[in-house]
């Protein structure tokens, strides 16, 4: 009986460092091509968060500056329905004769704020302040004037964060309490066009100025203009970013230094609105 020894040959040691070459520049391939989408799926949805925040604001700001300077009453003069107050005294200037949109009181202790004041009375009785609060109105019947401690008075605000700029936020401050609005804002910025009291229209000289030079000799205020920088996380961009370059070069001192202090390649979305106060224009 004669036996056949079959001679079995397996990879030698040249094929397989070969097959884990070409391995390894498959599997490297493909992980780079997963870090790329995962990159760019990030960079969208961080652009998505940027501009959902920039669009809520100026939503909201227009819809706050429209009720500024409501009367109940038509026929109630403006000097009546809206004397000389000290409203919200921590937070806001004082509310001159007519007036119904004036700057918030600089802090001392924190140089990243800004923002407006505003009052008007409550169109009906339930209506939603920025607080959440319902106005309380003696007489609800329409076309009644409100009474002066029914007027609603408002401070909306930005306050920066000490250290990451996608935690700073925009706040409603009402005698009752305050309430945030928003995160994810880096930086405010706010203008008052003003006029004369006869002529109600804007200055034709410089019409819109710095909030925070506002001075009642100015005439009241009859458009805010307003611009938000809105922030991502951290490390989300690749390169430079011009929204935020361009901020900086017309930032204050204050805000240039915070912002280039908590950059760190964060994603800009920009939004800027102009609302015309249509209760105190002719």
């Amino acid at each position: 009986m004669s036996w056949r020894v079959s001679k079995q040959a397996g990879l030698s040691m040249v094929e397989l460092l070969i097959a884990l070459l070409i391995s390894s520049f498959l599997i490297l391939g493909v992980s780079q091509v997963y870090i790329d989408h995962k990159r760019h799926y990030m960079f969208q949805q961080s652009q998505m968060d940027n501009l959902e925040n920039s669009r809520f604001a100026l939503l909201m700001l227009d819809e706050l500056l429209a009720k500024a300077g409501y009367r109940r009453s038509p026929e109630q003069r403006m000097a009546e329905a809206f004397p000389e107050r000290a409203l919200l005294t921590q937070h806001c200037a004082l509310f001159p004769a007519e007036s119904v949109v004036v700057p918030i009181k600089p802090d001392a202790s924190n140089s990243g704020q800004s923002g407006f004041c505003l009052r008007y009375q409550p169109a009906q009785q339930g209506e939603l302040i920025c607080d959440g609060k319902a106005a309380v109105l003696a007489q609800p019947a329409p076309f009644v004037p409100s009474q002066h401690h029914e007027t609603v008075s408002i401070a909306i605000k930005f306050i920066a964060d000490k250290t990451d700029a996608d935690k700073g936020k925009l706040v409603c401050i009402t005698p009752m309490g305050e309430m945030q609005l928003l995160e994810g804002i880096a930086d405010m910025n706010v203008e008052f066009g003003s006029g004369s009291m006869s002529e109600k229209r804007l200055n034709s000289h410089s019409p819109f100025k710095a909030a925070e030079g506002w001075q009642a000799e100015d005439g009241p205020v009859r458009a805010v203009r307003y611009s938000i920088l809105a922030a991502s996380r951290a490390h989300q961009r690749d390169g430079e970013s011009k929204v935020y370059t361009q901020w900086l070069a017309a930032a204050s001192p204050a805000s240039q230094a915070r912002l280039a202090e908590q950059d760190k390649d964060r994603i800009y979305q920009l939004g800027v609105g102009t609302q015309a106060l249509k209760n105190m224009l002719p």
